[in-house]
Parts: C-alpha cells; sequence; structure tokens
C-alpha cells in the first residue's frame, strides 16, 4: 500500500514534471541539441533504456507490459515493436500527452494505451513484466520496496527497475545540481545503498529475487538497473 510519504512526493513529482520542467523534458527526451550537462543526462538515458530492452524477451509478442512511468514513450513504443501490449502510465498530462504526440504513425493499433495515474493502480491489471525506469529514484528505499510489491502482485515474470546508488560521486553531482536554477531542478532524488535495498527486498518481496544488476554512469547520469524475478 502506497505510504504517506509516497503520496506525497508523488504530488511533488507531478507538480515537477507537468508545470515546472515539462519543457526541459520536452527538449531533453527529442534530438535537439542541450548543453554539456544535459547530453551526458541523454546519453545516459538512452544506454539505460537499452539495458532494460534488453533484459526482456526479444520477442514480446502476446505479453502484456507495464511501462510504469512512461515519460515520452520511448522504451514503451521499443516494447511495441516487439509485439508487446503495452500500458505506458506516468503521473504527468504532459507528458503523456507528449508521447501520444510522438508515437510513430506505424505503431500496431492498440499495442500502445497510453494513460495518465499512478502506477500502483490496480484497474491496469495484471502483466507479465514491468519496467520502471527512473520512476523510483525520487523514493527512499522503503518506499521503493513497497511500490515494487505493490506491482509484484499483479506481475508473472519480472520487475525490472532502477534506483539512484548511493556513491560519493552521485552525492556531489546532486550538490552541483543545486545550483541549477530552482525552476529546473526535480524534485530530490533518493540514493540507495545497494545492500540495504537487497536487504529490504528479501524480507518483504519473498518470493522475487534480485537476478541481474547493471549500473549506468555517465557525467551527470547516475543509476542502477535491477531485475526482479521469481525463483
Amino acid at each position: 500500500m502506497p505510504t504517506i510519504t509516497y503520496e506525497r512526493r508523488r504530488g511533488q513529482l507531478e507538480d515537477y514534471f507537468d508545470r515546472t520542467a515539462v519543457q526541459a523534458w520536452t527538449r531533453l527526451t527529442s534530438d535537439a541539441p542541450v548543453g554539456r550537462i544535459r547530453a551526458t543526462v541523454r546519453a545516459g538515458r538512452d544506454r539505460m533504456r537499452e539495458t532494460l530492452l534488453g533484459w526482456l524477451p526479444a520477442d514480446l509478442r502476446g505479453a502484456r507490459l507495464l511501462d510504469a512511468g512512461c515519460g515520452t514513450g520511448a522504451l514503451a513504443v521499443e516494447a511495441a515493436r516487439r509485439g508487446a501490449r503495452v500500458v505506458a502510465v506516468d503521473l504527468s498530462p504532459k507528458l503523456v500527452a507528449l508521447a501520444r504526440e510522438r508515437a510513430p504513425r506505424d505503431l500496431a493499433p492498440g499495442s500502445v494505451d497510453f494513460r495518465v495515474g499512478d502506477m500502483l493502480d490496480p484497474r491496469l491489471g495484471r502483466f507479465d513484466h514491468v519496467v520502471a525506469m527512473d520512476s523510483l529514484i525520487h523514493y527512499a528505499a522503503h518506499d521503493v520496496v513497497r511500490v515494487l510489491g505493490g506491482l509484484a502482485g499483479r506481475t508473472e515474470a519480472s520487475l525490472l527497475f532502477t534506483f539512484a546508488p548511493r556513491t560519493p560521486a552521485l552525492a556531489v553531482m546532486h550538490a552541483v545540481g543545486r545550483a541549477f536554477p530552482r525552476g529546473n531542478r526535480a524534485p530530490a532524488i533518493e540514493p540507495v545503498a545497494t545492500q540495504a535495498l537487497e536487504r529490504l527486498l528479501g524480507e518483504m518481496l519473498a518470493p522475487w529475487r534480485p537476478a541481474r544488476t547493471e549500473r549506468v554512469a555517465c557525467g551527470f547520469y547516475t543509476s542502477q538497473a535491477m531485475e526482479l524475478v521469481r525463483p
């Protein structure tokens, strides 16, 4: 179940992405030129998306996939091209509208269902795979595990997610990031210690267990992917 902390942070994220930074994210997720720092973030996100897609089956025909925190829809589109039926959900109506606008016209009709809402909404249904790329990095470890628990109850095969690993380099980057204009800042990222997260997963998400994990560090982008599977 969502906690009060989760509910509060979810509201901050909705406000940030839908009112404060939609133009910055529209540019970041396009091919438009960006500054040096944002270029590293763009490259890091591209590498992370490729990593997560690489952990999914090459043939997703017949599979139902949740893109939890879909943003502008790049991962959802690639999964649909592999044959998945994708539900792509995000808190921000403006980002979801942009995702619909950017969706290629040659996608199979109905292969991606873009929705505005909460990834934990049980009305979204059940899935074979869930991917949450950088949509949990603003939550503390206990909230991350509780969210994953809510998703695990409706997932058959794999849960793929990312978190912000607790590293000295990332702490320095966060400090530098606070120098950005306030309108360009996201709600604080919550660094999570990998061992502590794995311990919580073992305590709260059995029988799900961690499988593959990979860190992507590219300039001002650092994020760690983890795959959870059933034994």
